[in-house]
């Protein structure tokens, strides 16, 4: 463990937690008669003390014995009569710019919900900025108590030759960051099938990751579970999050990797295998919780890792169960269980006091034990920081987009056209490659809205004068009008969709005047807007002002005709060249099957 996460490492402390746990030394806190989710035994444990000394668990009285001779002058002493203590909820797999806040505001936002550490891959801001941006991306949470742990971001770009980002990290970059404090592992590794092809760049990355005892995650999107995911796994990769079904989950299982199993804002993962899961009688020890992506409204109205635990639960969960998954489980996979993930006695002292094991509420927090939130309130501050100019403009196209670079033009005649387009559908990351008619008139490819058939385009904001941008067709949305964002997974590039000229250009405009985010645009007019500065993917507002932001754009996405969720994030995805099976990067369509480019007419 690398124990900048810890307020004391246990190396410089043992001595002290020793003589606490024997009555010879004071604690600095004490929790009384709290009902113990004990994630050793799976068990909850009545009327149990906890003695803290130094950030650290000195002393557990379970089974009629208690903490009375802990107990010092000034010893802090924390009633727990009611209340079931388990420990600091960890989010296993993040991307903490989804939310569109800094680190810093994000814990404001998730500490009061019981989380205390987050496993975040900022491949956001790598492809950005790299990894100066996503050093100082971090330095946002020196300020606050959260322990937000970092994988080094793996596939910047996501795919290579397909797109263009703002930066490229390779096995010399994974390597040095090996050596940061907050730096746990790799981030997931999409480039599956450079791995099967023991490619130099993702197998160097895997060997600097697993010389440095790192965690390596990954991202296997194929159906198979034979040969491909059996060479994926021998490769060093130890976790996975992108399981679409049942078997998928037990194929990993079986095989020895952790299943991250995700429920995000957009992704809503858990329904479809859990019950099938807890069905199967297969052990879940090698199973963790995630929440992948989480909009601001979402933190703010539904919570963070308690709202997967509420969810866990009524698909048919344990309690005791779904608690291990997001705090044992969750430390064992990173290699942090010597610190982190239960209340054992030389463990950090982050502990979550709940009201009960159904809607998993916290009462107070503590984090290194000291008391961080109490009753859904941070009592610490993450005011707004100066960000340096360098993370804050980095929409450089060159020139902005007017109406006529929104006409498709073709050598054809008037009539109709075969196109290739992708097909979306609510609450998936995957799209369908399809072909549809589209309208041709005056020597223009157009829109077709009464088929849900949108335009979309795609431009490189990282390169000036010299980026490219590509023309392209989607259905799914069934908007009027525009939407546009610069959090367009994973180059993060300006994303462009709509029925006409008129108002693409107008939310391409926006956005670049604003330094990027997300925008609503019909009939000339922006309906909503959400600025996100800092890398064209953060706010520097507090979240909850973020949120409304957000919920004023979901408005705005529904008078447009669009009726699926998070429509946005499903939206940025379009461009994820890592996800089966069509996507629009900046240089044109990818089948992320082959790898191939695809022309965008069909015949």
């Amino acid at each position: 463990m690398r124990n900048s996460f810890c307020r004391e490492p246990l190396s410089r402390c043992h001595a002290s937690l020793v003589r606490v746990a024997q009555g010879l030394e004071p604690a600095d806190v004490v929790i009384r008669h709290a009902s113990l989710v004990s994630v050793t035994t799976h068990e909850v444990l009545p009327d149990a003390d906890i003695a803290i000394s130094h950030g650290r668990i000195a002393y557990v009285g379970v089974g009629g014995h208690d903490a009375t001779h802990c107990v010092g002058e000034g010893t802090q002493v924390i009633d727990a009569t009611g209340l079931y203590a388990a420990p600091g909820l960890m989010d296993s797999h993040v991307h903490v710019e989804s939310s569109m806040v800094g680190v810093a505001e994000y814990a404001r936002a998730v500490v009061p919900h019981g989380t205390t550490a987050i496993l975040s891959d900022p491949h956001e801001c790598a492809n950005v900025r790299g990894l100066d941006g996503v050093r100082e991306m971090y330095a946002d949470a020196d300020r606050v108590p959260l322990k937000a742990m970092v994988t080094t971001p793996s596939c910047v770009p996501a795919v290579r030759d397909v797109e263009d980002t703002g930066a490229s990290i390779g096995p010399a970059q994974v390597e040095e960051s090996m050596g940061w404090p907050n730096v746990v592992g790799l981030g997931e590794m999409m480039n599956f099938p450079g791995v099967l092809a023991c490619d130099d760049v993702p197998m160097g990355e895997i060997a600097a990751t697993l010389g440095a005892d790192g965690c390596v995650t990954g991202h296997y999107t194929v159906p198979d579970t034979d040969r491909g995911l059996n060479a994926y796994v021998a490769s060093g990769v130890m976790a996975d999050h992108e399981c679409s079904t049942l078997d998928d989950v037990v194929a990993r299982l079986r095989l020895g990797m952790y299943v991250q199993l995700r429920q995000g804002s957009a992704w809503h993962s858990l329904p479809g295998y859990l019950p099938g899961l807890l069905g199967s009688g297969v052990d879940l020890r090698l199973c963790t919780l995630c929440s992948d992506d989480n909009h601001p409204q979402t933190l703010v109205d539904d919570g963070h890792m308690d709202r997967i635990l509420r969810l866990a639960v009524e698909l048919g969960c344990d309690p005791v169960t779904a608690i291990q998954m997001c705090t044992i489980n969750c430390a064992e996979c990173f290699g942090l269980a010597r610190d982190l993930g239960s209340l054992t006695p030389g463990k950090c002292a982050d502990v979550v006091l709940l009201e009960d094991l159904e809607s998993f509420v916290a009462k107070v927090v503590l984090i290194d034990g000291e008391v961080v939130a109490r009753d859904g309130e941070a009592l610490f501050d993450a005011p707004s920081r100066e960000w340096p100019d360098w993370m804050t403009h980095t929409m450089d196209l060159g020139r902005v987009p007017d109406e006529g670079t929104f006409r498709f033009e073709v050598d054809r005649p008037d009539g109709t056209a075969r196109v290739r387009a992708m097909g979306v559908a609510p609450g998936d990351t995957l799209t369908r490659d399809v072909v549809v008619e589209v309208p041709v008139r005056d020597g223009q490819l157009c829109a077709d809205p009464d088929h849900d058939v949108l335009k979309v385009c795609v431009f490189d904001r990282h390169h000036g004068e010299a980026g490219t941008h590509s023309q392209g067709f989607v259905t799914g949305f069934g908007i009027h009008g525009a939407l546009a964002q610069t959090v367009s997974h994973d180059a993060h590039n300006l994303l462009v969709m709509g029925d006409n000229e008129r108002d693409m250009a107008l939310a391409a405009r926006t956005l670049a005047e604003c330094g990027g985010g997300e925008v609503a645009v019909a009939d000339g007019e922006v309906l909503a807007l959400v600025e996100l500065p800092v890398c064209g993917l953060m706010s520097t507002e507090p979240v909850e002002d973020v949120a409304r932001k957000v919920r004023g754009a979901e408005a705005a996405w529904q008078r447009m005709g669009c009726a699926m969720p998070s429509p946005f994030m499903t939206m940025g995805v379009m461009s994820l060249a890592c996800i089966p099976e069509l996507r629009l990067t900046n240089r044109g369509y990818v089948n992320c099957l082959t790898f191939q480019m695809e022309d965008l007419l069909v015949d």
